[in-house]
Order: C-alpha cells, then structure tokens, then sequence
C-alpha cells in the first residue's frame, strides 16, 4: 500500500477508453483505492486522459493544482500500459524513416523471410514498408572461422576483429563517412528525420553502425536506431523489422510522453513514471522505445490476468 499521503497508479491507455486505478492514502485506517474510466479521446473537455483521471482522483482528496499543473510530489508512482504505439502502427502514423543498410541488402526487409500464412493464396497482400528511403553503405565484414584464415586476411592488409559473441571478422570495408554525409543530408532535407542503421553483421560488431549513427545524429536526424542496441540478433530480418519499428515509432512515443509530463509540476521523474513493454515487464519512461512499445495494451492485460 502506498506509503502516508501518496498515491500509485495503474493506467491502461486504449483506443477507445482509459482505465485508471488508484492505491490512495488510507481511510479511516484502511488502505483505501479509486477508479475512473474516460474517453482516451476527449478534447473538449480535457486534453490527455491518464492525467485527467489522476486529477480527478487528487482534486476529490482536496489536493490542489499548482498553477493549472498536477503535484507530482504528492504521487509515489504511475504504471502505465498503452496501445499509442500500436494504434500509430495499424494507421500508418509514425515518422518518416529512412534505411540504411550494407550494400546489396536494400530490399531485404522487402523480400522478408518468404513466410506464406496462406500457403495457396494466388493474391498475396503485403503490408506497406514504413521506410521511404534506402540508402545502400559500402561496408562489409567476413566472418574468419581459423587461425589460418585470420592470418591470411592480415597479409591481404585487412583488419581482423573480435566481435562481441567471441567470432572474428575481417573488415573487408568500412564506410567511407565522407560519401555518405551528403547522401544523408539529401534524406533529411526531404522531411525524413527518422532513421534505422542496419548492417549484416552488426549482431556482434556494432562499429560500423555506431560510426554511421554518430554521423547522423551530428547531421541532425531526430531519431537514430540502430539495430546492435535495439536487437543484437543475428537473423538480419527479424533485426531489421525491430529496429525500424523501433525508428518509425519511437518519436511518436516521445511526443506523447513529453505532452503527459508537462502537465504535471516539477516535471515527473522518470523512476516515478514506467510503461508496460511488449514483453510484460515495466520500463523507466526514457527507455521506453517504439520497439518496446508495439504490444505495452495487450501484454497489461495478460499480466494483470496472469
């Protein structure tokens, strides 16, 4: 139960409604609880539903706004699970990406993994690509299985690497960052401020996608995703689906996470404010990321069941 004088709240953010459930101070000396369920779309009479629900709840214990603001100090914790990221997904309104990738790899995530749902199907609808761009990188690494094969890189004059998962590659060739800065520049001044670094062997040499996520950041891009932080795996697919989830998603996420907390006073701290992930476990707001996000709605509901 919350501690004298806080308040917890679970909040479920849906489509269509939102759910909040408070733990508050206790009455009469019995820990006591409140709900509210709102329209999570209701701009005439407020402008966010999770807040206005938390308002309700403090305005009925006699706690005041602070100059139209919401006391944060007076709140111990808020869980949140929401389907912001999942409705942006199904409607296509995410922000502009772009992808880069190794050469040759440029329709990749396009070809996908050939799965076939319904085998005898004649008319195959994909779903659209969220990326508008591709920008192809000249970057290669081979994988070195011996000694023997280590040594014979090193006297062709090529870089011999450790990766992360104790498998050595050579570096058969960097990006050459100089070409690919006005290649970047070119995606940005079209609009597309969202990108996904994705490159082959990135799963356990994250060099290459760091040097070209510095760049981007350095050239101004708002959102830069690359695949070694988001999903070091090695299936290239599956990798490059999460990681351009996570780049088309993720700024839709921080625009509404910042619109929540400036409704409250003194800001509201990021160990005070966790998001449900995909995975059912909770997340500090700022490692709350589009890729995390996809399934925050229905994983609530299974854990909550569970």
């Amino acid at each position: 139960m919350p501690a004298t004088g806080q308040f917890r709240f679970s909040i479920d953010r849906g489509g269509t409604f939102t759910d909040v459930y408070a733990e508050v101070p206790s009455i009469h000396g019995k820990p006591g609880f409140r709900t509210i369920k709102l329209l999570s779309e209701d701009p005439a009479n407020y402008p966010d539903a999770p807040r206005e629900g938390i308002r309700r709840i403090l305005a009925e214990f006699g706690i005041p706004l602070q100059d139209g603001l919401l006391d944060s100090s007076r709140i111990e914790w808020i869980r949140m699970g929401t389907t912001v990221a999942t409705n942006a997904l199904l409607e296509r309104k995410g922000a502009r990406t772009a992808l880069v990738t190794t050469k040759g790899f440029g329709d990749i995530l396009q070809i996908g993994n050939q799965d076939r749902p319904a085998l005898f199907d004649l008319k195959i609808e994909k779903p659209d690509l969220l990326y508008e761009k591709v920008i192809e990188v000249e970057e290669r690494l081979q994988l070195v299985k011996d000694d023997h094969e280590s040594f014979r890189q090193e006297k062709l004059g090529r870089k011999v690497i450790m990766g992360s998962t104790g498998e050595r590659f050579a570096v058969l060739a960097a990006p050459d960052l100089k070409a690919l800065e006005p290649r970047l520049q070119a995606v940005l001044a079209q609009g597309i401020s969202s990108v996904a670094v994705v490159f082959v062997h990135a799963y356990s040499c994250p060099q290459h996608e760091e040097q070209v996520g510095e760049l981007a950041r350095r050239l101004g891009f708002e959102q830069v995703s690359l695949s070694s932080q988001v999903m070091p795996a090695v299936r290239l697919v599956s990798r490059g689906d999460t990681t351009l989830v996570d780049a088309y998603l993720t700024p839709h996420i921080r625009t509404y996470l910042d619109s929540f907390r400036s409704g409250f006073a003194g800001g509201l701290t990021d160990d005070k404010l966790l998001f449900m992930q995909s995975d059912g476990g909770l997340a500090r707001a700022d490692n709350f990321t589009g890729s995390r996000a996809v399934l925050s709605g229905p994983a609530g509901g299974v854990t909550g069941y569970g």
